[in-house]
C-alpha cells in the first residue's frame, strides 16, 4: 500500500486529519452563523479539537478549504461544514490507512477468507486491496484468496464499501475448516 500513499495520503497536520475524520463520521458540522466567534465555537462544539490552540484549528480549516477538501455553506442561520467529493476521497483513504485487525488472546478456531475477482479496469483498486490485505496480516491462501484467523468482518466491509466492490467481485467467507491447516496455523502462530 505504501506506493499508493503518495497519491492518497491525508493532510500532514494532525488537526486537519482529525477534522476530516470528524466530518467523515458525522457528515456535516453545523455552527450558529450569527456568531462572530465562528472557529472558537467549532472548537467548543467538537471536544476532539479542544486540545489544539484556536489559531492552529483556524489554520487547519483555512488550509482544508483552500485545498478544496471542505465546504462552508449557510442555511437557515446555520453555517455547515462538509466534505467535498475530493475531501471524501482523502478522508476515505485516511480511514483505510488506519484500519487494524485486533488479535484476540484466544483464537475462536475459525478462518476468515477474502476472495476477489476485480477486472483489469480497476487494476489500481486490486493492487491497493492486495497491499492492504498484506498490511492487515492476511496470508495468501490461493490466487486472489487471502486468509486470516482473526475476526475482521467490520474491516472487510469498510474495504469493500470504500473500493465500491460488488458481491460478484469481492466475497468474505467464515470457515471452520480449510482442510490441512497446519501450514497456516504455523504462519499465524496458532500452534
Amino acid at each position: 500500500m505504501s506506493k499508493f500513499k503518495k497519491y492518497f495520503s491525508g493532510p500532514k497536520s494532525e488537526v486537519a486529519r482529525e477534522i476530516l475524520e470528524l466530518l467523515i463520521m458525522g457528515g456535516a458540522i453545523a455552527i450558529a452563523a450569527t456568531s462572530p466567534y465562528f472557529i472558537i465555537n467549532i472548537v467548543k462544539g467538537l471536544a476532539k479539537l479542544k486540545k489544539y490552540p484556536n489559531k492552529k484549528v483556524y489554520n487547519a480549516f483555512y488550509n482544508l478549504r483552500k485545498q478544496g477538501l471542505i465546504n462552508f455553506y449557510d442555511k437557515n442561520n446555520q453555517i455547515y461544514i462538509s466534505l467535498t467529493e475530493k475531501g471524501k476521497q482523502k478522508a476515505g483513504w485516511m480511514q483505510i490507512d488506519n484500519l487494524k485487525i485486533k488479535k484476540p488472546k484466544k483464537w475462536d478456531g475459525k478462518w476468515r477468507l477474502v476472495m476477489f475477482d476485480i477486472s483489469n479496469l480497476k487494476r489500481i483498486y486490486r493492487e491497493a486491496l492486495r497491499g492492504k490485505l498484506k498490511e492487515l496480516g492476511f496470508c495468501l491462501f490461493q490466487k486472489s484468496i487471502w486468509i486470516t484467523p482473526y475476526n475482521c468482518a467490520k474491516e472487510i466491509k469498510i474495504l469493500k464499501e470504500f473500493f465500491g466492490l460488488k458481491d460478484a467481485e469481492f466475497r468474505f467467507v467464515l470457515a471452520e475448516s480449510i482442510g490441512n491447516a497446519s501450514e497456516f496455523r504455523k504462519v499465524f502462530g496458532l500452534d
